[in-house]
């Protein structure tokens, strides 16, 4: 009985034990959000440590540890912290943050990119100790803002070695930023300044996918890089190898059939161009890429037959009209400068004006090709001698412009 007695005293005495300190850790609780609530910080962060260290779990609902971090932090950057404090408080807040990470293991990758940038900011810390931190971090949250992104690709560049491959982690690093903040030009920047020049950069982009070859976007990252450096010879492996992998991919082949293109191989340029059109049939560009080949091919009708296709997907884009009109002229010039090459030139002319009217990009230049040909057209001789009047139709007829099958009219 007495044994019992014993037991129930002392229940109920751990029982006002554990409800006291409950009591106690709520009231310190309270204390640290009130001080933070009115920015008295000095104030807060004694209870905020009691509650930390001793269960904050309930309280995470309620922002603990972000506050305790401001907390901190406004402790640290005081004007009236002298050095000694500021190096206690460095300690006191890496410290803190393996606390965080602790309670709040969803916010890791967060709470570890704050830690690195204290470990590099303030602790002053090695570039061995710093990097694989930002690294855990970024593991842990890939989205977590370009700032601590640029500060780990800050590191790779200034500690880069020949053994270390940091030189590889930055470019891939600055290439997803560069991807995904395409407008923003500081990327690009930082991707320029990891090599001495474009030829290093490529050089390392084809590093990078020889190291891992059956990768996509190291594979992309090299072909973009070679067409950047105006290398199309090197950017044709990769690009090859994209449109195999992914023979969907539009881009792809875009790029491979102008690179093949600028490499003079023309019939894989114009397969190429086909299967672009094939996947993007609305594409106007994709058939006027295809007819330009065609005309350095001196194969004119079959240019202007893709050009007209570009114009009736947009009757009002000028680049087209002005090729057909250079299609004429290229007709002209290739045969016996008599009448009828005269009415070829009248044709071009007709057209350019066509383009001109258009307002486009290219109306300067289809109306400059007008003033051009004005000595080439037919003369109010030409139509006098050959019984032509104003308004009579001359049709385009003849060995050398069997294809073109059009006609002009007597101004």
């Amino acid at each position: 009985m007495k044994h019992l007695k014993y037991l129930l005293i002392m229940t109920y005495l751990l029982g006002v034990s554990s409800l006291y300190a409950q009591n106690q850790l709520m009231a310190n609780f309270s204390l640290f959000y009130e001080y933070h609530k009115n920015k008295d910080y000095v104030s807060a962060a004694p209870f905020g440590w009691k509650v930390i260290n001793e269960d904050p779990s309930q309280f995470i609902k309620y922002k603990i540890f972000p506050k305790m971090e401001e907390t901190l932090w406004y402790l640290h950057d005081s004007t009236n912290a002298t050095d000694d404090e500021k190096k206690a408080l460095t300690d006191t807040i890496l410290y803190f943050y393996d606390k965080a990470i602790q309670y709040e293991p969803d916010l890791a990758g967060y709470y570890l990119a704050r830690k690195a940038y204290v470990m590099e900011v303030w602790a002053n810390e090695s570039a061995e100790k710093i990097i694989p931190v930002y690294e855990e971090a970024l593991a842990k949250d890939p989205e977590l803002p370009a700032f601590y992104k640029d500060r780990l690709g800050i590191l790779y560049i200034k500690n880069a070695t020949e053994e270390n491959g940091y030189k590889l982690k930055a470019l891939d690093l600055y290439s997803k930023l560069s991807e995904a903040e395409p407008d923003n030009p500081l990327w690009i920047q930082k991707l320029e300044s990891i090599a001495e020049n474009i030829e290093e950069l490529v050089e390392i982009t084809k590093k990078s996918w020889d190291l891992d070859k059956e990768n996509l976007e190291k594979a992309w990252k090299y072909a973009s890089t070679c067409l950047r450096a105006q290398d199309y010879e090197k950017a044709v492996e990769p690009l090859e190898f994209l449109t195999q992998k992914a023979p969907d991919v539009i881009n792809y082949w875009k790029q491979l059939a102008s690179a093949y293109d600028k490499l003079d191989r023309t019939d894989k340029a114009i397969n190429a161009y086909k299967k672009v059109i094939e996947l993007q049939p609305d594409g106007k560009e994709n058939y006027v890429n295809l007819a330009l080949i065609y005309k350095r091919l001196d194969q004119l009708s079959v240019a202007r037959t893709y050009l007209q296709k570009a114009m009736k997907i947009d009757p009002q884009w000028d680049y087209p009209y002005l090729i057909e009109a250079q299609l004429y002229e290229q007709a002209a010039r290739s045969c016996d400068y008599d009448f009828m090459a005269k009415c070829v030139y009248q044709l071009a002319v007709d057209t350019y004006r066509k383009a001109a009217s258009l307002g486009g990009q290219y109306a300067t230049v289809a109306a400059d090709r007008v003033k051009a040909l004005q000595n080439s057209v037919p003369t109010k001789e030409d139509y006098f001698f050959r019984k032509l009047k104003s308004g009579d139709t001359i049709k385009i007829e003849g060995a050398c412009y069997s294809w073109i099958d059009r006609s002009i009219q007597v101004p």
